[in-house]
């Protein structure tokens, strides 16, 4: 398969990953990939908290793949560090998955940076995550990563990490309505949305943020696939 084709085929299954997302059913048959989405939006809530100054506490991670991240903020936290940690859900991981992407063209780095993905996750099962499936499941899928890498050949290492980039960068959508809703129940109470959040700190309703963010999701692994197709072929440099 050329690398135009494994393009193509990566923006089909992102498609249809994200139409069968909006079912329970389709959560369901894609349940491993349900669970790395997850991971991804609530990582990049704990890690932004902590780069901000604040401590990314804990991670929990649920059968019916949800989850969420507790951070205590730092007290010098602004209005729009609260936004920046709020929209760094949805954009974090599609950050992260374009860089795999990119990352993915260059066979030099791929063992590399597909091992260290895995390293990562099973860091995150250690330190942060407080749920016995959440332990388990990131555990699971990070060794799978790690055998990709250290007995898979180039070809292997490319793809997957493309397939992961692409699973990253279309977690914002695990469900579309989220980015557009203003409050969501929890623990069986109300409250907001990282959208919702974002307006609470900036003002503009949430229905704008949605749209803003939706944008950069939409764009970023466009962009990354496309460099995919301009290159034609994956490089050996």
């Amino acid at each position: 398969m050329n690398t135009r084709r494994r393009a193509l085929g990566l923006a089909l299954a992102a498609a249809s990953t994200i139409i069968l997302w909006q079912f329970p059913f389709g959560r369901y048959a894609l349940y491993p990939f349900t669970i790395l989405a997850t991971w991804f939006h609530e990582m990049a809530h704990g890690l932004c908290a902590a780069a901000l100054g604040g401590t990314f506490v804990e991670m929990r991670l649920f059968p019916d793949a949800s989850g969420y991240a507790v951070y205590s903020a730092a007290q010098s936290l602004s209005r729009v560090g609260v936004a920046l940690v709020a929209a760094a859900g949805p954009v974090g991981p599609t950050v992260a998955g374009t860089l795999l992407i990119l990352v993915s063209m260059r066979p030099a780095l791929s063992k590399a940076s597909l091992a260290g993905l895995a390293v990562v996750m099973f860091v995150t099962a250690v330190v942060w995550i407080r749920t016995l499936f959440g332990i388990g499941a990131i555990a699971l899928l990070a060794l799978v990563l790690l055998l990709i890498a250290v007995r898979g050949n180039d070809w292997w290492r490319g793809l997957t990490l493309q397939f992961a980039g692409v699973q990253a960068c279309i977690s914002a959508f695990l469900r579309v309505g989220y980015l557009f809703t203003e409050k969501v129940p929890m623990s069986g109470r109300l409250v907001y949305s990282d959208t919702g959040q974002m307006a609470e700190a900036l003002l503009l309703p949430y229905w704008f943020w949605g749209v803003v963010l939706t944008g950069i999701a939409l764009w970023l692994p466009a962009w990354s696939l496309a460099r995919v197709l301009r290159v034609g072929r994956i490089s050996t440099r």
